[in-house]
């Protein structure tokens, strides 16, 4: 079975994602922009696995989603609607939507 990574911006956004996904998932937080010696221990090693993104619609989001871009080009982007801005205030059933394409998601409607 291929690994799932998702990666996230914080501690929140991770809790609330979690909330949602009914399979077990492993969950990276930036925690804002990604130094150099952050994407040698958290980027790097996942290059090979399913990657998906899933960050803030904000200016600090399309800033990081630019630069896993660059460092992840097989990554899968997925997005949070601009109306909830943060994945951490984004309501479950918005999210179960987007996650459910890629992960299994808790029955949450």
């Amino acid at each position: 079975m291929e690994e799932k990574v998702l990666i996230v911006e914080g501690t929140s956004d991770r809790k609330r994602v979690k909330q949602v996904l009914a399979e077990p998932v492993d969950i990276i937080c930036t925690y804002g922009t990604l130094s150099q010696e952050k994407l040698e221990e958290l980027i790097y090693p996942i290059e090979d696995m399913d990657v998906y993104i899933l960050v803030d619609a904000d200016e600090s989001g399309d800033k990081l989603r630019k630069q896993l871009k660059r460092e992840l080009p097989n990554a899968i982007h997925l997005y949070t609607d601009k109306v909830y801005g943060q994945v951490e205030t984004t309501p479950y059933e918005y999210l179960t939507k987007v996650l459910k394409d890629y992960f299994l998601v808790k029955d949450i409607m």
